[in-house]
């Protein structure tokens, strides 16, 4: 077994454990375990406006107005707020002396162990820091990791540590200012992409999983120290988490998150996927609507088209109903009916004139004659008296001209009779008169053109075919496309698992949660109460199944805070310890295990002893390597080793020869 001691002969030249005494702080007054007085330092003086003073070393940790944690190296005067028992404040001056003296250490039983310094808040400090910057990027203290720097370079803080894990050896090197970090696997350096600050998340969550511990787990199993706040000072829920990690409840969430980032990748395939079925639906419900709209056109073309065709053969039918030859035909006839009717009526009027004229010339013959017979007689024709004068012969002669005339005209007219009624026999009788539909042979003729030009509209609009139902085919056919649900389905199955697995692994009620618990609190609670009973401590501290804890005592309930300072430490150890064989149980063996101060803060000579022993034991039976940190000159003589450890002007350096007790 190791110690790491803090060089009692050089930097502390005396240690003296305290009980019973308090020292104030920005949490009320504390209790002091132990007093150390150091070698000689260079000594910085501070001062600040309000006119408190300070006498310290150069890493003398102060706060900030924040309550960050900063060297009283680094303070810049006029800009740096530290916080006072005034409140905040600002420092004035910073000088460093030329002198040297003693200075004194104070290790403060508390969580924060914080301190008033001449009325300023102070920090005690710790070695193995390193040890945890190095593996997580972060001191064991939320301590600004520039003031890490020792301050008499101001640069080049390298920090490297090597380990062995399932056989394959790494190496991480963190430095600050120049601020870097390089991951080897083997000899093999690791490509870090996403650097900043000389860290890189990535490769820090990559270093954190094949460690299989938190900072938070790796404080309380592997580096235990006395500002590290207590696992039972935490609150429930941080201590709820601490256990979740150590029984492998975390790695369920880790799951989960891993699951959840899963499911997030499923949901936007989904979505995606949701986003190409609208697409195709929405282009399909284009395509659907103008289909819709070639059908509604097609049947309005269809009614046209059946509607244009009926008229048509309406009209054709109205034709057809006459048999337009046979009205031709009659028209035909009519023509020579009504010739005939003409000649015959020409002829009978002929006829009656020459009737007319001929009764005219007979009675005017049998006049003339009469009258030519009295003038004869020498009478005259009118008044009967006779006549015998010259004019005599002259009306005579007139008379008997009239009456040759007269003949004559009877002459011709009789003939001319009997030509007319020869020829009104040849004519002979007219008939029936032929019956038309159309009063004219124009309107047949036009009936017989408009029958053709209907006949010919018909079978036209007949072999018209259907404009929209190639195009509608066609698009039905090709244009729609069938939209494949299958690629969705399977993804809405995947993230109902994917939801269900989840609900299974975050779930407080799921029986894998509870298995889990099960299976391993029983486990945690029998080896913590192992070490209690080794360590000698008579209280029972129990896990329960929702991972808070119950302290009693011969049946009475306490609270950690009701335990002496002994007692707290002796439970802080058989808790470490306790967890540390949970977690290798579970994962992997430590082999590694710093205790700085636990021992030297409160435990009675018996506790002192109990711890060794069980430290003994755990580095003979399980081959652990353990550093003890401690100020108690006592403890030289019940270790194998000691590794001294000496700082100097600003510096501190290890002793290359291992002393062998």
């Amino acid at each position: 077994m190791h110690t790491i001691s803090k060089n009692v002969n050089r930097k502390f030249t005396n240690s003296v454990d305290l009980t019973n005494l308090e020292i104030e702080s920005d949490s009320g007054w504390q209790p002091l375990l132990t007093i150390h007085k150091t070698i000689p330092y260079t000594t910085w003086h501070i001062e600040t406006v309000s006119g408190l003073t300070l006498d310290c070393a150069d890493t003398h940790i102060v706060f900030d107005h924040n309550y960050n944690e900063i060297f009283v190296k680094d303070i810049v005067p006029g800009e740096t707020n530290i916080i006072t028992k005034n409140g905040a404040d600002v420092v004035c001056k910073v000088v460093e002396k030329s002198c040297q003296e003693n200075m004194f250490d104070v290790t403060v039983n508390h969580p924060d162990h914080r301190f008033y310094s001449n009325g300023i808040l102070s920090h005690n400090t710790t070695i193995i820091n390193a040890l945890s910057y190095s593996l997580y990027g972060q001191a064991l203290t939320n301590i600004k990791r520039d003031n890490l720097i020792n301050k008499t370079n101001s640069k080049g803080m390298l920090v490297t540590v090597e380990f062995d894990h399932n056989g394959q050896v790494y190496r991480i090197e963190r430095g600050r200012k120049p601020n870097t970090m390089k991951f080897y696997v083997g000899d093999t350096e690791q490509e870090i992409t996403d650097e900043a600050q000389g860290d890189s998340r990535e490769t820090q969550k990559q270093i954190e999983s094949m460690l299989g511990m938190s900072h938070e787990m790796f404080k309380h199993v592997v580096a235990l120290n006395t500002y590290t706040e207590p696992f039972l000072n935490l609150r429930a829920n941080d201590q709820k988490a601490i256990i979740e990690q150590l029984l492998g409840i975390t790695m369920l969430s880790e799951k989960a998150d891993a699951l959840k980032e899963k499911l997030k990748q499923t949901k936007d395939a989904i979505k995606e996927e949701e986003y190409r079925i609208k697409a195709e639906q929405d282009a399909n419900g284009k395509i659907k609507d103008q289909i819709d709209s070639l059908k509604r056109r097609q049947t309005m073309w269809a009614s046209k088209h059946e509607e244009d065709v009926a008229k048509i053969q309406s009209a054709l039918d109205n034709l057809l109903k006459l048999d337009i030859d046979s009205e031709l035909d009659a028209h035909k006839q009519l023509v020579v009916f009504n010739q005939k009717v003409k000649d015959i009526n020409d002829l009978s009027t002929s006829i009656t004139r020459a009737n007319s004229d001929i009764k005219r010339e007979t009675t005017a013959i049998t006049k003339l004659e009469k009258e030519i017979a009295d003038l004869k007689e020498h009478k005259c024709y009118a008044c009967g008296q006779e006549v015998h004068d010259d004019k005599h012969e002259e009306i005579l002669k007139g008379k008997q001209d009239n009456l040759a005339t007269a003949t004559a005209e009877h002459v011709i007219h009789s003939e001319l009779l009997v030509q007319l009624e020869q020829a009104l026999v040849e004519v002979g009788e007219a008939g029936d008169k032929p019956t038309t539909y159309y009063p004219t042979e124009q309107d047949a003729f036009e009936h017989k053109n408009s029958l053709t030009t209907l006949q010919t509209q018909l079978e036209s609009k007949q072999d018209e075919t259907d404009p929209y139902e190639e195009q509608i085919e066609e698009m039905e056919a090709t244009a729609l496309s069938d939209v494949d649900f299958g690629i969705m389905n399977d993804l809405d199955k995947l993230r109902d698992h994917q939801e269900f697995l989840q609900k299974l692994l975050t779930n407080k009620d799921s029986f894998i949660r509870k298995r889990i618990i099960d299976q391993n609190l029983s486990y945690l609670n029998a080896r913590l109460g192992q070490y209690l009973e080794r360590i000698g401590l008579p209280h029972t501290v129990t896990f329960l199944s929702d991972l808070s804890v119950e302290i009693s005592e011969l049946g009475r309930e306490l609270d950690f805070d009701n335990l002496s300072r002994g007692e707290r430490n002796r439970l802080i150890l058989s808790l470490s310890w306790a967890f540390r064989d949970v977690y290798e149980s579970l994962y992997d063996p430590i082999n590694l295990l710093f205790i700085d101060e636990l021992i030297d803060s409160g435990m009675d000579q018996s506790g002192v002893e109990s711890a060794l022993a069980i430290l003994k034991k755990m580095s003979r039976e399980h081959k652990k390597s353990i550093w003890l940190v401690s100020h108690k000159d006592e403890l030289s003589s019940r270790v194998n080793n000691i590794l001294t450890v000496t700082k100097e002007n600003g510096f501190t350096t290890y002793g290359t020869d291992v002393e062998t007790m």
